[in-house]
């Protein structure tokens, strides 16, 4: 394109829209059905239960050590569904784009979002593009919406979970806030501490092979595991005991934990997985959790009780319980 940067006239819907569309937009996510450049998909192949979930992505700043806003923005349409107990299969993109975003991080921004909805077979199938003035946005927001099918013979609802039932966890904990904090206050991590942000479809169906009567599923995005938890053990109303010495934590992540006053169990992942199952399929869905590149530091973080419902309470290295609270607001804003 002539132009090396968005342009309000981008978004006008004349000529220079047409050329956004067709020299960058299309490239990244041509497929059949998004090729009509219809008002809408028509989704002709689905059949039987669906899901469907909608999110938004304001991320700053827009590009972090393993990952930027466009990883974000299909990882986390794809776990939302997947947690759902459903196979991802089709999402929308809208894109809000700053006039003065250069063109060459727009195009990374988008060829990142195909990879990833490569690796997990889903289509972005429709979308919007709306173009504002300098100063107006962060260079770019993105608006998602999913469609999944729901896997026959699994019912992932939070009110499905009981006493007894154990509580897994596919990794550690804050690293994609640890890397975002980092980037956004120009802090210096090791190379190997980057977003967990990842697409968790695949993992999720291992479990519901391996664990079938898997009551919940969740990631915990914003607020964290404590905000999951507390919600889960609400909705449930059961109690939740976790092992302090269970939660994984990187040291680098602990030290910038210390560093800003953070816990850990309130920061937000995007590449995690809570998988509430039953106690004799807790070591297969660990195994299937364990398979999967995004989860082979699984472990067993605790377990539900029918002792002081709707109610998180932490076990000490040194044996006394504390209470996990929900975080009371915004412990890091503008994550995700």
């Amino acid at each position: 394109m002539a132009d090396k940067t968005v342009q309000l006239a981008h978004g006008a819907g004349g000529k220079l829209s047409c050329e956004l569309m067709e020299e960058v937009i299309l490239p990244a996510f041509s497929n059949a059905a998004l090729d009509v450049l219809h008002d809408g998909a028509r989704l002709t192949d689905l059949s039987g239960r669906l899901a469907f979930t909608t999110d938004s992505y304001v991320v700053q700043p827009r590009f972090f050590p393993g990952g930027n806003i466009g990883k974000l923005a299909v990882c986390g349409t794809v776990n939302d569904l997947a947690m759902t107990g459903a196979v991802p299969r089709y999402i929308s993109c809208g894109l809000i784009l700053e006039e003065g975003l250069p063109f060459a991080e727009l195009r990374e921004i988008l060829q990142t979002m195909k990879r990833m909805a490569e690796e997990t077979g889903i289509s972005i199938v429709t979308g919007d593009t709306k173009v504002v003035e300098h100063g107006k946005a962060d260079g770019i927001y993105i608006n998602t919406a999913g469609i999944g099918e729901l896997i026959e013979g699994r019912t992932i609802d939070p009110r499905s979970v009981k006493p007894g039932m154990k509580v897994l966890l596919s990794g550690t904990l804050g690293d994609h806030a640890a890397t975002v904090l980092a980037g956004r206050h120009g802090l210096t991590l090791p190379e190997d501490i980057k977003t967990d942000c990842a697409p968790l479809a695949k993992m999720v169906q291992g479990i519901l092979v391996a664990a079938p009567r898997t009551a919940c599923l969740r990631d915990p995005t914003r607020g964290g595991v404590a905000a999951v938890l507390n919600e889960i053990a609400q909705s449930a109303q059961v109690g939740i005991r976790i092992e302090e010495d269970a939660i994984p934590v990187r040291p680098a992540v602990q030290g910038v934990c210390d560093m800003l006053g953070f816990d850990p169990l309130t920061l937000a992942n995007e590449g995690k997985c809570i998988a509430f199952v039953p106690a004799e399929e807790a070591e297969a869905a660990l195994a299937a959790m364990r398979e999967s590149p995004y989860g082979k530091e699984a472990c067993l973080l605790g377990e539900t009780t029918a002792e002081a419902p709707g109610t998180v309470a932490l076990e000490t290295a040194i044996g006394g319980l504390r209470i996990v609270d929900m975080p009371l607001g915004a412990i890091v804003p503008r994550i995700c």
